[in-house]
Formats: structure tokens, C-alpha cells, sequence
């Protein structure tokens, strides 16, 4: 799984680039409007989602881990793919589409492009309790909401892993991680 890649922009488009890596490879990856507008040099570093289908490879780049997280959230949603989680991207900041998600604003998330009424009322009632309010130079809160995500997705649920991670010590995702398995083993 390729989870960050840096390298030479070599082409640029509002939703794609192609990145030329040192060894020579050259990767399409796909962006959103928002990190497109923050790309403002020809060397770039990215957060990235790698989504496997049979039949295609596809990446997908993030200037901010926030907007990665972001898309990795809103992408398990049933019925929400990579294209919709990338207008949703590209539509709002993660601080503007978290505030939405908890005030259960359905008008809001309309605006994203192929979005309608029924799609957003899914939508908010997934994310119900999902919070990007985070301030990015907070490391710890970044480094639980990372492993609550990873927890996550090995299965366990979230209240428990919340109450968890609330009793660790570690600052860092591994150890944090490693410490909340302890627990909830």
C-alpha cells in the first residue's frame, strides 16, 4: 500500500497530476481542487490512498492529512465512491465539511456535486459523530484520531476504542496503536 509519495510534477490539472518519482517512474495521481490550489511548486510532497479495483490501480493525493482522512472516512461510506469522495474534497475544507457533518446540515452537503437529498441523509447519518475539528499542530490528537481509524478498521468498534485510546500514554500512532491492542485484546 503506498501511503505517501513525493516527487516532480511533471504534468498538473485541477483533479490529476502526473508525479515523476527520483528512480523515473512517472504515477497519475489523483487530487482534489483544494490540494490542486495548494501545489504551487514543481517538487511535492503527498499523503496518499491507494485503491486497488480489478480492474484498476488508482491513487489518490492529499496536501493535507486532514483532507486524507477525510476522504478515507467519507470513501467506507455505502454507495460513495472515490469520485463522490474526491467532490466532497473538493467542495470543502475538512474543518467546513466536519462542522456540516455535526450540525446535520443535509442543504450543505447538497452542494457537492451528484449529492442528492437521499445520498447526503446517508451520508450525515454515517459521520454522525465524525469530528475534524482538530488543530493540525496538535500531534497527539492527530496521532489517536489515526489510530482510532486504524483500529477501526481491524474490526473493533468505536466506542471502545475511543475509551481506550482516552487511558493510553503514547503521543506517537504506532505506539498508540500498540498499546490500545494491548488493551482491547
Amino acid at each position: 500500500m503506498i501511503v505517501a509519495i513525493e516527487g516532480e510534477v511533471v504534468k498538473k490539472e485541477p483533479t490529476f497530476l502526473h508525479l515523476k518519482l527520483s528512480n523515473g517512474l512517472t504515477y497519475l495521481v489523483y487530487i482534489s481542487l483544494n490540494s490542486s490550489a495548494k501545489i504551487s511548486t514543481d517538487f511535492v510532497s503527498l499523503h496518499t490512498t491507494q485503491i486497488i479495483k480489478e480492474d484498476s490501480h488508482s491513487l489518490y493525493g492529499f496536501v493535507d492529512s486532514l483532507e486524507k482522512l477525510m476522504f478515507d472516512r467519507v470513501i467506507k461510506i455505502n454507495g460513495v465512491g472515490p469520485s463522490t469522495a474526491l467532490a466532497i474534497c473538493s467542495t470543502f475544507t475538512p474543518e467546513a465539511f466536519s462542522k456540516a457533518v455535526m450540525s446535520s446540515d443535509v442543504n450543505t452537503i447538497k452542494m457537492v456535486p451528484g449529492i442528492g437529498p437521499k445520498s447526503a441523509k446517508r451520508i450525515l447519518v454515517e459521520l454522525g459523530d465524525f469530528d475534524l475539528t482538530l488543530n493540525e499542530s496538535d500531534d497527539s490528537n492527530l496521532a489517536k484520531t489515526d489510530a482510532l481509524l486504524a483500529l477501526e478498521s481491524l474490526g473493533f468498534k468505536k466506542d471502545k476504542i475511543q475509551k481506550v485510546l482516552g487511558s493510553c500514554k503514547s503521543k506517537e500512532t504506532a505506539e498508540l496503536i500498540k498499546e490500545a491492542l494491548k488493551k482491547l485484546t
